[in-house]
């Protein structure tokens, strides 16, 4: 996944799914919490639970809070963490979406589109290993998918002794797939998932889908425009990066991680194509310069704006060294091929192991995605995906096989990385607002009878519903 932000188990892992989810979930369900009417009260008699803050919001309590969780699930008495967590509260009453971008948390009050649609509670999860929900000192070998949906499952336990209604979850990106995943591992929990814009690398040395992608995506004299500005940048190669390493002393920017400043050059130029397409329309292709008549400063503008010239330096990369891990040990990554480069890269398309300090060990478990994607096949219930047409994460999407029920795939023409079910065709929409209604046990008796009169029960926030896209390079999703 890329500046435009990119985007498992072992043997062991799938074996031990079965007895240790009633190990970990009754650790957190051991005490009741109290009967006391404020709601903060009950949340803070939760065992592990802490407050760091609570923020006023209109309509709503919204709590930032640690919650103890096992560093290892399946032992849970070998030491524990303090995961940081978000509770938008509305009414116990209502329904619960249990929503996690993959990566950190934000900590300021914000509303999920399923979360808008439902007129719910929301609880938000950082992922594990994500600063500060990071055990001291990391062991790196518990940061896998599985470990990261006992996390939710165990979280989910102990608050659904308070929000009895049904729950959903979702996310969007990295945040999808952990959706996704937290429902392969624990199907009883959800009463529905939405994942949006997820990626599905099946098998990790197989990725002509997305070069089909990057032949078709948008128009030829937009692709022709990009594909002209990533060449001029290498044919430009020194006087850039004579502009690169200034930028870098100014700013005290480093390059042990990746290995030299060349190559950190080489990956945000790389990126730029799929950035643009991740995070843009193709209205937006007017604003990207004639590469040959451009100027050395607009084509360090154009690629900086999309790329991020900073991101591959050892500052940009360290707070996403756990996703890297991931994609290197069994999320996958892209190795997509550029034609239009050959002769001026060096490097290709580089790995997760070229992001990750030497120092952590990686080793990758490539039936971990194959595990999934199976399951989603053959079991798949409730479960809504998302994806956007011009998307390149969508080029390897989740797929439904015979044996899934009332499950979907949907996709918003035109849409980038950005889709939601607010950009699907009219009727999709509906369709879609009315499925996520039901799972969520609160659609009007008109909607159960005819799709087509579902919206949103609750009223649009501006505020609330702001979608915060971390912007990242090409190989997060």
């Amino acid at each position: 996944m890329r500046k435009a932000l990119r985007c498992l188990v072992s043997l062991s892992v799938l074996i031990g799914t079965v007895g240790a989810a009633g190990g970990t979930a009754g650790a957190a369900t051991a005490t009741p919490p109290s009967s006391g009417t404020d709601i903060k009260d009950r949340i803070l008699a939760i065992p592990g639970m802490s407050l760091i803050e609570e923020k006023p919001y209109p309509g709503y309590r919204f709590f930032v809070l640690n919650y103890t969780q096992p560093i290892d699930h399946r032992h849970p008495r070998r030491g524990t963490f303090k995961q940081r967590i978000t509770l938008l509260h509305k009414d116990t009453n209502r329904p619960t979406v249990f929503f996690t971008s993959g990566y950190h948390v934000n900590t300021n009050p914000r509303r999920s589109e399923p979360t808008t649609i439902i007129d719910g509670n929301q609880l938000s999860m950082e992922y594990r290993f994500f600063t500060p929900s990071r055990p001291d000192p990391a062991n790196w070998s518990k940061l896998d998918i599985w470990q990261a949906a006992s996390d939710q499952h165990r979280l989910f336990g102990a608050l659904k002794k308070l929000y009895k209604k049904n729950w959903l979850s979702t996310g969007g990106s990295k945040g999808g797939m952990t959706a996704t995943y937290y429902e392969r591992f624990y199907p009883k929990d959800m009463d529905g998932v939405v994942a949006y814009v997820a990626p599905n690398d099946v098998n990790n040395k197989e990725d002509s889908a997305y070069d089909r992608f990057f032949t078709k995506v948008g128009t030829k004299e937009c692709r022709d425009k990009l594909n002209g500005v990533q060449r001029e940048a290498l044919v430009r190669r020194e006087p850039l990066e004579a502009r690169y390493a200034k930028y870098a002393a100014d700013n005290s920017y480093t390059f042990e991680t990746i290995g030299s400043l060349d190559k950190a050059y080489e990956a945000v130029v790389s990126d730029y194509t799929w950035a643009f397409w991740q995070y843009s329309l193709v209205s937006d292709c007017a604003s990207i310069p004639v590469a040959k008549t451009a100027t050395d400063q607009q084509i360090w503008d154009t690629v900086d704006a999309i790329s991020g010239f900073s991101f591959y330096t050892d500052q940009g990369l360290e707070p996403y060294t756990p996703y890297y891990y991931q994609a290197g040990t069994q999320l996958g990554s892209p190795d997509i091929k550029l034609p239009h480069l050959d002769g001026l890269s060096r490097y290709g398309y580089q790995p997760p192991r070229n992001f990750v300090p030497a120092a952590i060990p990686m080793k990758f478990k490539p039936w971990a995605m194959r595990d999934v994607d199976t399951w989603v096949r053959h079991n798949a219930r409730h479960m809504l995906f998302v994806y956007g047409q011009n998307d390149p994460w969508g080029a390897e999407r989740f797929r439904l096989g015979r044996g899934a029920k009332d499950s979907f795939v949907l996709t918003a023409p035109g849409a980038n990385h950005g889709a939601n079910v607010a950009g699907l065709v009219p009727k999709q929409k509906a369709f879609a607002t009315a499925q996520i209604l039901k799972w969520a046990g609160v659609a009007p008796t008109a909607v159960k009878a005819d799709a087509s009169k579902a919206k949103p029960l609750a009223k649009a926030d501006k505020r609330l519903d702001k979608v915060d896209l971390e912007r990242m390079p090409r190989m997060h999703p």
